[in-house]
């Protein structure tokens, strides 16, 4: 082989690795997508241990983290949440929480969802980080990468970056009276309606910030969580909110379909959680669970009063003796294997489950 047609060979296994590597070849400096988070209770990683709220907002305290921290991170889990797992599938560390004093390095992303947030400023204010607010902090984290990495290397962090979200379910879950759903004067139509612009200019605000991929989960069926079906005659899920949480996920879809169609450059990944929620619910051996409509942690009937740790005004709750056997760790939230599970799909599901692509097509696909 001459020189010639070593020069050329070398030329074709460096392209090769570039396209294998999927880092561009063109200075890009961050091997890895960063991964920014927001959102509710289903992804806050910790922030609400750094306002000034109550323990109905808060997760720092035992029984929560059994399975994995030590102490409680402020997850409202056993373990790890849907966020972790999707973190150490893209080869990242665990997304630090943003109002963490301790943290200051974000260049692999942020987390500054919020237990309880919803996408309305009215749900659970002066108790939670509203999605407008987790905007604002997300603005914030903007000027300081541009001061620190100048603006061409922001740029690319913020195009490359992937946004995860979680919200919705606590603007519906906050109206919830003993029997019924309180969203008057609006109908159910116009109330969805709200949320989802709420929602959508979010979005619209990273795009012009220069975001191009973002993951979004539907709204999980809250009908039918525990703490629900606990204060119901019978324990049968509230049809009032089944009704509107469909709506919901309905006009998320629509929504995100438009989006891509109108922004250009905008591409999604959509987790179809109330179906996976649903189906485990009703059939839990066929996902590894024993129990799929009681709470491992709580009290009352399906251990559906919110009491987990007993410190949120009933001191007294139960807890379960095997955590992995069932679906909800709390009267609200999943446990950290059926966060696993949802990763798992939302990273390279099937696309009946998570659509148009899945987060890991997401994380490879380089914008610049």
């Amino acid at each position: 082989m001459d020189v010639r047609q070593m020069a050329d060979a070398n030329i074709q296994l460096l392209v090769v690795s570039c396209l294998l590597m999927l880092t561009g070849c063109l200075g890009h400096s961050n091997k890895h997508a960063a991964l920014f988070v927001f959102g509710d209770s289903l992804l806050d990683s910790g922030n609400n241990n750094y306002i000034n709220t109550t323990t109905d907002f808060q997760a720092n305290f035992w029984p929560y983290g059994i399975s994995y921290f030590n102490p409680p991170s402020g997850r409202f889990s056993d373990g790890r949440l849907i966020h972790d797992f999707i973190a150490e599938y893209a080869k990242l560390p665990l997304i630090p929480t943003y109002l963490d004093p301790r943290n200051n390095d974000f260049v692999y992303g942020a987390n500054f969802a919020s237990g309880g947030a919803g996408a309305l400023v009215e749900t659970h204010a002066g108790f939670v980080v509203n999605l407008k607010t987790q905007l604002h902090y997300f603005g914030d984290l903007e000027k300081h990468f541009r001061q620190t990495l100048g603006d061409a290397k922001t740029d690319q962090l913020l195009s490359d970056a992937v946004y995860l979200f979680s919200c919705g379910g606590n603007d519906y879950l906050a109206p919830v009276g003993n029997d019924s759903v309180l969203y008057a004067p609006y109908t159910y139509e116009q109330y969805a309606e709200m949320v989802i612009e709420n929602f959508t200019d979010v979005f619209k605000e990273i795009y012009e910030k220069g975001g191009r991929k973002f993951g979004v989960l539907t709204v999980p069926p809250l009908a039918c969580l525990p703490n629900i079906r606990a204060g119901r005659a019978g324990y049968t899920c509230n049809q009032e909110l089944d009704v509107i949480t469909s709506l919901h996920n309905q006009k998320l879809s629509k929504k995100l379909e438009e989006l891509e169609t109108q922004l250009e450059g905008f591409i999604y990944s959509k987790f179809d959680i109330y179906t996976e929620v649903n189906n485990r619910m009703k059939n839990p051996s066929r996902y590894g669970f024993k129990i799929g409509d009681t709470a491992c942690c709580g009290s009352g009937p399906l251990r559906g009063i919110y009491s987990c740790g007993g410190k949120r005004g009933v001191q007294e709750f139960q807890l379960c003796d095997d955590v992995d056997e069932y679906l909800f760790f709390d009267s609200f939230h999943p446990n950290e294997v059926a966060s696993a599970q949802y990763a798992k799909l939302f990273w390279n599901g099937k696309s009946s489950v998570t659509t148009p692509y899945n987060l890991k097509t997401l994380f490879q696909l380089k914008k610049h």
